[in-house]
């Protein structure tokens, strides 16, 4: 059975956010922690993983991402401050920088 991950990303607390979705949330975050997919997120610095949740039914995880980023921006604050109220990065202890590039630490 696999797993599928929505998440959002923040460039800093109150900062640009990003919603998104994933199959493998720890390779996911590696890229976006080390700019390897041009886009939004590189672009705007969007790095840090603020909230997520884990599904094991596909649809349901595109169904909930689509959903969130209908949301206004307040509802989007609201949901990580009720989950992730110092607004930590999550995925801060699952690489080491090294030359300033992330590397993954084990799985």
């Amino acid at each position: 059975m696999s797993n599928y991950y929505v998440y959002i990303l923040a460039s800093q607390r109150n900062g640009t956010l990003y919603i998104g979705v994933t199959n493998n949330l720890q390779r996911r975050m590696y890229e976006h922690k080390n700019g390897l997919s041009d886009g939004f997120t590189k672009q705007y610095h969007v790095a840090m993983l603020v909230w997520y949740e884990q599904t094991s039914d596909v649809a349901s995880a595109i169904h909930r991402e689509k959903q969130l980023k209908k949301w206004n921006r307040a509802w989007k604050l609201r949901l990580v401050e009720d989950h992730n109220p110092d607004w930590k990065d999550l995925a801060e202890d699952w690489f080491t920088l090294e030359n300033g590039i992330a590397q993954d630490v084990g799985s």
